[in-house]
């Protein structure tokens, strides 16, 4: 098969010919699968994801199923399937180990199972786990379903804060690419309000053009009109703790806050809310690291129904060849609703 190869950080991706995927699990040829804006970082090594070269990255896509194992039961050979790259160690049910094929992991025990799992998307072959196949209406078009990878993310967030319709959502680094899925998923599961905050003010005016009344453009920093039933932090990893923590404290009494962004990790002020601000007004803060299984069936189900539209979306795409430019496109191209896709088997 051909793949794109990481074989050091730092170095441009080699294409060529590799070895076929070994036998077992799911075999598909990848279709379409977006190339993250942050991927120039991961390749030069500035990020410092554990990836180990060499190695063929990619965050899952969309596929055609061209073998299946003796465990499947439902997918069948020549399926068009959505291929989710969070993999979960089969023997921890309560606490599984967790690795995003071809892209990153936690712990030792995660990163023992990239080595099982270990090449992504950016090939014309992947073998991908069973359990993270998922069947796909007829006639979808891959280019742009490939995009259905970043809103999982924020539905993975919007599903641990508990959304209810007609709630009123605040989604902190909104202008960003993760925070302008989260506000068009949040109003797709039916949030009355969304209060979009964020720097960019192009971006702000872009949310609500596409939206329209029920999303609330704020400038990071301005005050929030109230009350918030849920406030979710997809803030990257340069913001200031600060900025989250102002976020947080919009939520009412009874609120949730789910933290999902990057803040921290790049060193800076610790993130810390009042105690007693906490107790007394019985607010739930909790972290959420990407999203459980059957988000994806959700996630697929609002697409199919038409509840979440990726048709506005600009798509710019790139065959396996191209991966270099693609990945420098991606990096230049990084904002609302703007999607670079490769597509390996064309």
């Amino acid at each position: 098969m051909r793949a794109a190869t990481l074989t050091a950080f730092g170095s441009p991706l080699v294409v060529g010919e590799v070895p076929d995927p070994p036998d077992g699990e799911v075999l598909v040829e990848v279709l379409a699968t977006v190339v993250p804006p942050y991927a120039d970082e991961v390749f030069s090594g500035a990020r410092r994801y554990p990836l180990e070269p060499p190695v063929v990255p990619g965050v899952g896509g969309i596929g055609r199923v061209v073998r299946i194992g003796p465990d499947a039961t439902k997918v069948a050979v020549g399926d068009v399937v959505w291929c989710d790259s969070t993999v979960r160690a089969r023997d921890d049910a309560l606490t599984p180990d967790i690795t995003l094929q071809g892209w990153s992991s936690r712990g030792e025990g995660g990163a023992r199972l990239a080595r099982h799992f270990h090449d992504g998307s950016f090939a014309s072959l992947m073998r991908v786990p069973t359990e993270n196949v998922y069947a796909l209406p007829p006639g979808v078009d891959p280019v742009r379903w490939a995009a259905l990878g970043w809103h999982l993310i924020p539905y993975g967030g919007l599903l641990a804060g508990g959304l209810a319709a007609g709630e009123t959502v605040l989604v902190s680094g909104a202008t960003g690419n993760l925070g302008s899925c989260a506000v068009a998923v949040a109003l797709a599961m039916g949030a009355g309000r969304v209060v979009a905050v964020g720097r960019n003010h192009a971006v702000l005016d872009l949310l609500v053009r596409r939206f329209g009344a029920r999303v609330e453009p704020v400038s990071l920093g301005d005050a929030v009109r109230g009350p918030v039933d849920l406030v979710l932090d997809l803030l990257p990893p340069q913001a200031p703790a600060s900025a989250s923590r102002a976020a947080a404290m919009t939520v009412r009494e009874q609120g949730r806050v789910v933290l999902m962004g990057g803040v921290g990790m790049l060193g800076g002020d610790e993130f810390a809310l009042p105690y007693p601000w906490l107790m007394r007004n019985s607010v739930t803060v909790r972290g959420q690291w990407m999203y459980p299984r059957s988000a994806n069936v959700g996630l697929i189900r609002l697409l199919a129904s038409g509840a979440l539209d990726l048709a506005p979306e600009h798509v710019t795409r790139f065959g396996l060849a191209e991966v270099n430019e693609a990945v420098a496109h991606a990096a230049a191209h990084g904002g609302a609703f703007d999607r670079t896709v490769l597509t390996p088997a064309a």
